[in-house]
C-alpha cells in the first residue's frame, strides 16, 4: 500500500497526525484523537491509522489542464468542468468517484458470480467422477461374478470384457478429468483477476485507475466458464446361463 506523507495534527498543529478521522477527513494526534472521541457529537467517529490513508489522485484534462471531475458515460471518458460545458454538453455524466465505485462494485459482483460458477462446476465434476467410479466397479464386479459361473473356458473372454470396460471407462473418465483441468484454468483466471481487483482497491482514484478498472471489466467479461457436458453412464446386463448353455460351449462326443 502506498504510504501517505507524514502529516501534522490539524487540531493542535504541533504533534504528529498519527490518526485520520474518516468523518471529518482530518488528521489527529494521539491526544486530540482521545479528546475528539470524548465529545458527544463526535464520539462515534471512526479513525484509521494515517499510514493507511490512500491519498486522492488528481489527473488533469489534456485539453484544458483542469482536474478530471466527471465521467462522460456517453463517450466513456473522464472529463473536466470545461469539457462538461463544452464538447460534452448535454451528455450523460456521472461523478468521477461514483463511476470508480460503481465499476469496483460491478467487477466484484461479476467476478464473484463467475468464480462461484466455476467452483460449483468443480464440485459437480468431482461428484460425477466418484459416482462414475462406483458404477465402473459395479460393472467389473458383475462381470467377474458372471465369469465365475462359466469358469475356466470363459476366463479369457471375461478378461477381455473387463479390459474393454476399463479401457472405455478410462477414456470417458479422462474426458471428465480434462473438463476438470479446464475448470481449474477458469478458477485460476478468476483468481488472478480477483488479485488484480484487490490491487486496484489500493490504487489512487485517478484516470489510470479508471482505465485499469475498465480494462479489468473487459477481462472479466471475456472470462468464460466452460459449461458442463452430460456425464457418461455405464451399466451391465447379465445373461442367464443354464447347464445347457454351458454344454453348448463344448464339443460333442459319440460312444459307439
Amino acid at each position: 500500500m502506498e504510504q501517505a506523507a507524514s502529516k501534522t495534527c490539524e487540531i493542535c498543529v504541533s504533534a504528529s497526525g498519527s490518526h485520520y478521522c474518516l468523518e471529518c477527513e482530518q488528521y489527529f494526534c494521539e491526544n486530540c484523537t482521545g479528546f475528539h472521541k470524548r465529545q458527544r457529537v463526535t464520539k462515534h467517529h471512526q479513525f484509521q491509522s494515517s499510514s493507511d490513508v490512500i491519498p486522492e489522485g488528481k489527473s488533469k484534462c489534456k485539453d484544458h489542464n483542469e482536474d478530471l471531475s466527471f465521467v462522460c458515460n456517453t463517450c466513456n471518458v473522464a472529463v473536466c468542468i470545461s469539457c462538461v460545458t463544452g464538447s460534452h454538453k448535454r451528455h450523460d455524466l456521472s461523478k468521477f468517484r461514483d463511476s470508480i465505485s460503481r465499476l469496483k462494485a460491478s467487477n466484484e459482483v461479476e467476478l464473484y458470480s463467475k468464480v462461484q460458477e466455476a467452483t460449483t462446476n468443480m464440485k459437480k465434476i468431482e461428484e460425477g467422477i466418484q459416482a462414475f467410479d462406483v458404477k465402473v466397479e459395479r460393472v467389473v464386479k458383475a462381470i467377474t461374478e458372471e465369469g465365475t459361473h462359466i469358469k475356466a473356458m470363459v476366463d479369457k473372454c471375461i478378461g477381455e470384457m473387463i479390459a474393454s470396460v476399463k479401457d472405455q471407462s478410462r477414456k470417458e473418465r479422462d474426458k471428465l478429468i480434462q473438463k476438470m483441468a479446464v475448470t481449474k484454468v477458469d478458477l485460476k483466471a478468476g483468481s488472478d483477476l480477483d488479485k488484480k481487483l484487490n490491487e486496484l482497491y489500493k490504487a489512487r482514484n485517478d484516470g489510470k485507475l479508471l482505465q485499469s478498472l475498465q480494462t479489468l471489466t473487459d477481462d472479466i467479461a471475456n472470462l468464460t466458464i466452460e459449461p458442463l457436458t452430460e456425464y457418461p453412464d455405464v451399466h451391465h446386463t447379465a445373461k442367464s446361463v443354464t447347464d445347457h448353455d454351458i454344454l453348448q460351449l463344448f464339443g460333442t462326443f459319440n460312444i459307439r
